[in-house]
């Protein structure tokens, strides 16, 4: 082999060996990852290598992250309230420094008493809780780790939304006031934050899961489990993380579904 194609080849062999060690220190925070779509992200994530950052607000670590942190040692857990600025503010004090490739927003509230959510019978304290979690937490959250996001190479945020959201696909049905007004709240924060950011080349999405078969939703409504309409975590997730590192900053403040199909709201 003469020089120049020795050259050539030793090039192509650091090029590659390059993005490996890259794709292996890619990190993520992921809020509300004990449980359903949450827990599903760190999984697949923490399989792919990438440093898993897996929050929660439960009072002691949730089994479920203890054995993925047992079983993975790129899995770190740590206890983090999005409704508490203090909670958050701690655990981003731990992780001054660290490069955050990507900061998902997935810790969500929905339930309450059947009627909770009903005109003349709506629980507003249910109300202050849903906002609290669901609209200003990832607003909290972002502001706590921007930096980090920054200091990475793949600078995102994504927000796990959802349709029910809407203002312009309307979803049947006239339940779960709170929740949709939520979602809908949730987008419109995240387009405006994307203008925000774009300068700095941090890029916002807000991505719809589609019907996922969670925990807390078969809790709700059990007939879901042997419905065709709805998906388990794995295959949502699995759709979604492809997706994320599909988008591009010329797509930043777009709401799109889990395959990457544009969506209204």
């Amino acid at each position: 082999m003469n020089f120049m194609k020795m050259a050539a080849v030793i090039m192509i062999f650091a090029a590659i060996l390059a993005q490996a060690q890259r794709a292996a220190a890619d990190t993520v925070l992921i809020t509300g990852a004990n449980t359903g779509i949450g827990l599903e992200f760190a999984r697949e994530y923490a399989a792919k290598s990438w440093t898993v950052i897996a929050t929660h607000h439960r009072p002691t670590t949730p089994t479920e992250l203890v054995d993925l942190a047992a079983k993975y040692k790129n899995v770190r857990v740590e206890k983090m309230d999005v409704s508490r600025k203090d909670d958050i503010d701690a655990v981003a004090a731990k992780l001054k420094g660290v490069p955050i490739d990507i900061v998902i927003n997935n810790a969500g509230v929905y339930a309450g008493t059947p009627a909770a959510q009903d005109f003349g019978t709506f629980d507003y304290s249910l109300f202050d809780t849903i906002m609290a979690v669901n609209v200003r937490g990832p607003l909290m959250v972002m502001e706590a780790f921007v930096d980090n996001v920054k200091a990475s190479h793949q600078k995102k945020f994504v927000s796990i939304s959802s349709t029910v959201g809407s203002l312009t696909q309307p979803f049947p049905g006239s339940g779960a006031v709170f929740y949709r007004t939520s979602k809908a709240a949730l987008n419109k924060e995240m387009q405006v934050l994307a203008d925000v950011l774009k300068p700095d080349g941090v890029s916002i999405f807000m991505i719809h899961p589609g019907q996922v078969r969670t925990d807390r939703l078969t809790s709700l409504s059990p007939g879901i489990t042997t419905s065709k309409a709805y998906m388990d975590p794995a295959e949502s997730v699995g759709q979604m993380i492809p997706t994320i590192q599909r988008l591009t900053i010329a797509e930043s403040g777009h709401f799109v579904r889990y395959d990457g199909e544009p969506l209204a709201f």
